[in-house]
């Protein structure tokens, strides 16, 4: 993850992958963005992985996959955190 500079707040471009070759559309969505599920787009490879970066300043996040319209955790996560609906949210640090 390369470290990049802008208007003088260091943020770190962050790479979130989640593999679903059957899915039609997939965003990141997190308290770095609003919960917005048009924000951060995924991009899908010929393998069936989807990948979306996101800049982001040092902190801790929240955040989820939205796959076609439904709330997916990031399998890959191990740290989660229960949110105001019951369910789970994946974190990350940035440092």
């Amino acid at each position: 993850m390369a470290r990049i500079c802008c208007a003088g707040s260091k943020t770190k471009s962050m790479e979130f992958k989640l593999y679903a070759p059957q899915a039609k559309k997939v965003s990141v969505a997190g308290n770095f963005n609003g919960w917005s599920t048009k924000s951060d787009s995924a991009k899908k490879d010929l393998q069936g992985n989807w990948t979306a970066k996101v800049d982001l300043t040092p902190g801790k996040y929240e955040y989820k996959f939205f796959v076609d319209g439904v709330w997916i955790n990031d399998p890959r996560c191990s740290n989660m955190i229960t949110n105001n609906f019951g369910t789970q949210n994946c974190t990350i640090e940035v440092k």
